[in-house]
């Protein structure tokens, strides 16, 4: 049964920053892509990121990039989230997820697996 977690959630000023980890069992980890979405509350689930099963391939929702970076420790099976200079709009539930293919998707349909959710919230 493959399971993810995500850490790293919590309170931060707007232009501060946050690490948001997410660790994935059951399963070789290496071999898949994985992705961050977020929801705010009244919103609709959005993509945030995501990176291909190496590492070497990543892409980003227009509203974070060149802000937030995705990482990935294939050998400790986790994947990081770097949210820099962080805005109140950044405030939501990330959701980290995972799918059974080397390659991302944008489309949320596309992933199989999802933690439980992790709460950022951005005061201005």
């Amino acid at each position: 049964q493959v399971q993810l977690v995500e850490s790293g959630g919590g309170s931060v000023q707007a232009g501060g920053s946050l690490r948001l980890s997410c660790t994935a069992s059951g399963r070789t980890f290496s071999r898949y892509a994985m992705g961050w979405f977020r929801q705010a509350p009244g919103k609709e689930r959005e993509f945030v990121g995501a990176i291909n099963w190496s590492g070497d391939s990543t892409e980003y929702a227009d509203s974070v990039k060149g802000r937030f970076t995705i990482s990935r420790d294939n050998a400790k099976s986790t994947m990081t989230l770097q949210m820099n200079n962080v805005k109140p709009e950044d405030t939501a539930v990330y959701y980290c997820v995972t799918n059974w293919d080397y390659m991302y998707s944008v489309e949320a349909d596309e992933y199989d697996y999802w933690g439980q959710g992790t709460q950022v919230t951005v005061s201005s």
